[in-house]
């Protein structure tokens, strides 16, 4: 009997995230659900240890990340106009 062989495809290192691009990008998300900006999160020992320029570059091409960093400044701008109209 033949064990099944395990093809990967040659697209998956291209376009697909690494296990540890996963756990930075969760990292990010905690800390900056915390409050924390996303620029001081990016400085970060722990994330410049575990990615490399261009992973932390390809941060922001993610939806998650993306959304995060949105919300916050949907809401930091909702907060200036709120005070500005008092």
């Amino acid at each position: 009997m033949r064990a099944p062989v395990l093809r990967r495809s040659p697209f998956k290192s291209l376009f697909g995230t690494t296990r540890r691009e996963q756990y930075v990008q969760r990292y990010v998300l905690r800390e900056h659900r915390k409050g924390r900006a996303f620029g001081e999160i990016l400085e970060d020992p722990y994330v410049l240890a575990w990615s490399t320029p261009g992973e932390r570059a390809r941060l922001l091409e993610r939806p998650e990340i993306v959304a995060a960093v949105g919300e916050n400044a949907i809401a930091e701008l909702k907060a200036v106009l709120a005070g500005g109209s008092a």
